[in-house]
């Protein structure tokens, strides 16, 4: 049975100690609940792939209390202080050259010469960091490839009884997972859309990002299918086809809306909920035309995801 544990001194004291013993502990953040485990731990780290059913090839990103402590596990460059001081914690993630003494587990990097990592701000999950002192490795707590969870429900749909506790803090407030930067080449480059639109990001950096081609797996959610319900899903509909459901956004008829008045931040929060709600009946899945720019970029990122072959 997995344990359901409560935002408070307890819960958080429960959760870093199930952790220091090297267990799996389900953690909210502010963008989607993560599956934790101590990132210097070999064996605790391979639990996340075996529960998850994650490939190894995909790394996982590190989540650190603060800048300081992300400077012992990287080599640092003033483009990271730069993008650190304006968006951590947040929904933000950097790709950074691994130091060799890292002391962390090989499996979080996926043998990779760098390191994905976050310093978050959901309070909770900082408590936790800080209670735990030390480096919690922290994908999407659900099943691979499958919806990512935004409440402990979800988790617990995916996960029940493969984890040893969830920390129950309700519902994330972003509801897409961080925005990753990959900072170990000449120029910044855009790994994956999120939570932080990459106008903003461009703008604290006074460059325009660089766009990955995605052919080879360079950081955490870049696999062509992800994200994916059970069921088909059919994006850019007009309307609901025979036996579909209708995810919708703007004023319209639809089963789901993700914002009824056109607010992408809404939206974004509401995606993996709606989905998880929506797969649930069973029934194909058809979304209406989600605006391209800001955090519709990462919206549509997920849904084109979802929507891949399998």
């Amino acid at each position: 049975m997995t344990e359901t544990l409560s935002p408070t001194a307890d819960g958080i004291a429960r959760a870093a100690a199930l952790l220091q013993e090297g267990a799996l502990v389900a953690l909210p953040t502010e963008t989607v609940y993560g599956l934790g485990a101590d990132a210097r731990n070999g064996a605790a780290v391979a639990g996340i792939y075996a529960a998850k059913g994650r490939p190894s090839f995909n790394p996982l990103i590190v989540h650190l209390p603060d800048v300081a402590t992300a400077k012992h596990y990287v080599d640092w460059s003033d483009q990271a202080d730069r993008l650190a001081q304006a968006f951590w914690p947040g929904a933000l993630t950097l790709v950074l050259p691994l130091k060799p003494d890292s002391g962390l587990s090989s499996l979080v990097t996926a043998g990779l010469p760098s390191l994905a990592l976050r310093v978050p701000a959901h309070p909770a999950m900082r408590e936790v960091l800080q209670t735990l002192g030390g480096p919690v490795a922290a994908p999407s707590a659900n099943l691979s490839g499958k919806i990512s969870p935004t409440t402990a429900a979800h988790v617990l749909a995916g996960l029940e009884g493969k984890v040893a506790a969830v920390l129950d803090d309700g519902a994330c407030t972003v509801g897409l997972e961080s925005t990753i930067i990959g900072l170990t080449g000449p120029c910044p480059t855009l790994l994956r859309a999120g939570g932080l639109p990459s106008e903003v990001i461009e703008a604290a950096l006074g460059q325009e990002l660089k766009i990955v081609d995605g052919a080879e797996i360079i950081a955490p959610g870049q696999l062509a299918s992800h994200y994916a319900p059970g069921a088909a899903v059919r994006l850019n509909a007009a309307a609901a086809e025979t036996g579909e459901v209708l995810l919708g956004f703007g004023q319209m008829r639809c089963d789901l809306n993700l914002s009824p008045s056109g607010d992408l931040t809404e939206a974004a929060a509401n995606l993996f909920d709606h989905l998880h709600r929506l797969d649930a009946t069973g029934r194909p899945i058809a979304v209406v035309p989600i605006p391209d720019h800001g955090l519709g970029r990462a919206i549509n990122d997920r849904l084109a995801r979802a929507a891949a072959p399998r």
